[in-house]
């Protein structure tokens, strides 16, 4: 008996160090940021500058897409984001003092972006994005933090977030912060041109793409320099690789036609759908033409980011896809074209359209099911709608109906199963 009590005291002797140490390093990496948030409060520049600055960096980053539940008043938050771990919801910006950001001083906004801390010092979770916000410069933080503070102060407190245990625990997001995140400043490039570290500064900081186009593990986390694609957990939608030309990647695009996409949410080569023309609807379209192009130069010039070989012609049809001839005919061919062509300007083509032939079904699944509109943009006032068919056809008939047009007119890619379409549902 006495020797196992030693034993565990021996035990207990050699464990205490190593936990004080990790206790250590965790506190030195998620709470000694040296920011006096009481004394940093001076943003400085003239106010009618800093308020157009700001109003342009917010809409560029969809701020208020995020920040403003349906029906609510613009920056009040409470919109709810569904993830792996439970259901959060988004905070009030508004300078409202008991809710929103009305007693918070420059200093504790500009540690909120660069450290992910709130104004009370609680860790947040990175549903905000300050894995990528920590890249901007103090002088666009303090810009932003002048439009949010000129927004009309709405009373307006957010529930409390719905996070299975442990995930919203401070305990829980110091150990995720100090696996998946590092407060940085964004470094231009010396061998890169002004424009190229422009759009990369956009992409990286400003409009958080990685946010979605990251491939993320089981936790959450990612390279956040990453934007060869990634599932939108818990949301049903895969935003594909910016990189693989089989995908979204735009390399050998005109840099023109990739600054139309992001302005209007069409070009001749695809359209903006789902998560992506809410990006054109409530950000990107805002964007000047310089930052336009300038995004395109960065995206043309991302690694492994080349044409590739054109894909091998399809065989026989598979009996699904023979099945969803019939179908097609019936609800898809009046728009999409017998040969799936389309009609430029109103219906996409489905006839080697790379939406249609990603590895994944999740983004086709969400169109047929539950139907959709592109962004409303000037460029193009008035997108066609694709009608949902959940109620209309059966998951076999769904999943015959894809297949047809994944494995005809030249598509070549994986059938979708009944299964998959009742996952979806």
């Amino acid at each position: 008996m006495n020797r196992a009590r030693r034993a565990l005291r021996g035990l207990l002797a050699a464990a205490l160090p190593a936990g004080l140490a990790v206790a250590g390093l965790l506190w030195h990496l998620n709470y000694n940021d040296g920011i006096d948030v009481q004394r940093d409060d001076t943003v400085t520049g003239d106010p009618a500058t800093l308020l157009a600055r700001g109003a342009y960096l917010a809409r560029t980053g969809n701020c208020l897409g995020c920040h403003t539940m349906r029906g609510g008043a613009p920056g009040a938050g409470g919109l709810p984001i569904a993830t792996p771990f439970g259901t959060l919801y988004t905070s009030n910006l508004t300078p409202d003092d008991e809710t929103g950001l009305g007693r918070w001083s420059a200093g504790a906004f500009w540690r909120a972006l660069h450290r992910g801390r709130a104004a009370d010092g609680r860790l947040l979770v990175p549903a905000f994005p300050y894995t990528h916000t920590t890249l901007l410069t103090r002088a666009d933080a303090d810009a932003l933090f002048t439009y949010f503070r000129s927004l009309p102060p709405v009373h307006a407190r957010p529930p409390a977030h719905a996070l299975r245990w442990p995930y919203g625990t401070q305990a829980a997001l110091a150990v995720w912060r100090a696996l998946y995140f590092r407060p940085g400043e964004f470094r231009p490039d010396p061998a890169r041109t002004p424009e190229w570290n422009r759009g990369a500064y956009l992409v990286q900081a400003v409009a958080h793409c990685s946010a979605c186009h990251a491939p993320r593990d089981r936790l959450g986390g990612a390279d956040w320099t990453s934007l060869a694609g990634g599932t939108m957990a818990a949301q049903g939608w895969y935003a594909p690789s910016l990189l693989s030309p089989r995908e979204a990647g735009v390399a050998d695009w005109p840099a023109a036609e990739i600054a139309r996409l992001l302005r209007t949410g069409q070009a001749d080569a695809g359209a903006a759908s789902g998560p992506m023309a809410e990006v054109v609807l409530h950000g990107t379209q805002h964007l000047d033409d310089a930052d336009l192009h300038a995004i395109a130069a960065y995206l043309k010039a991302l690694p492994g980011a080349t044409a590739g070989a054109a894909p091998a012609p399809a065989g026989e049809p598979p009996r699904r896809a023979t099945a969803g001839q019939r179908i097609y005919d019936q609800h898809c061919a009046d728009c999409h074209g017998a040969q799936g062509e389309g009609l430029a300007g109103a219906f996409p083509p489905l006839a080697g359209n790379r939406a249609v032939t990603l590895p994944r079904a999740e983004n086709l699944l969400q169109t047929v099911l539950f139907g959709g509109y592109g962004a409303a943009t000037p460029g193009h006032p008035r997108p066609h709608g694709m009608p949902p068919f959940a109620l209309t056809l059966t998951d076999a008939e769904v999943a015959a109906v894809l297949s047809h047009i994944r494995t005809s007119w030249g598509n070549r890619a994986p059938e979708v199963s009944p299964l998959d379409v009742l996952g979806m549902r």
